[in-house]
């Protein structure tokens, strides 16, 4: 006879999902990923708004970055039960995207305040999702 191995073998899985999906159903995590998708499209497209796309590694690192956060949003708001353990790379990928233009060397006065501000708000939404996986949440009956 074989066991399942993994996550899936945990004794207490269906009420760490419930409790995952339980938090993810509140107004404040629904607003944290709403703004952090967006935040992400804006990453993504912001060498284009702000007119630093002749800056061709800073705007790859951005679309890049942006869509990968963007893409992570998604899967907050759609199955955070499964991906709650992912939410500690939103605030690493906001503190990348102020740190990008002097790490990449490729920066303009516009380039440098469009990241610091976007990552800024992108580590504090990031840490916002953190927070909410880590809330007592009640339990339904």
């Amino acid at each position: 006879m074989t066991r399942p191995t993994g996550l899936e073998a945990h004794p207490d899985i269906v009420a760490m999902r419930a409790k995952y999906e339980r938090a993810s159903s509140s107004m404040a995590a629904q607003v944290i990923d709403g703004l952090t998708l967006l935040a992400g499209l804006y990453l993504a497209i912001s060498p284009w708004v702000v007119g630093f796309n002749g800056l061709s590694r800073l705007s790859v690192s951005n679309m890049v970055t942006g869509l990968a956060l963007a893409a992570l949003a998604l899967g907050f708001a759609s199955a955070f039960g499964r991906t709650y353990g992912l939410t500690w790379i939103a605030p690493i990928l906001g503190v990348w995207t102020i740190l990008s233009p002097w790490i990449i060397r490729s920066h303009t006065t516009g380039s440098i305040w469009n990241n610091v501000i976007t990552g800024i708000v992108i580590l504090l939404l990031g840490l916002g999702a953190m927070a909410v996986g880590n809330r007592k949440m009640p339990m339904r009956q």
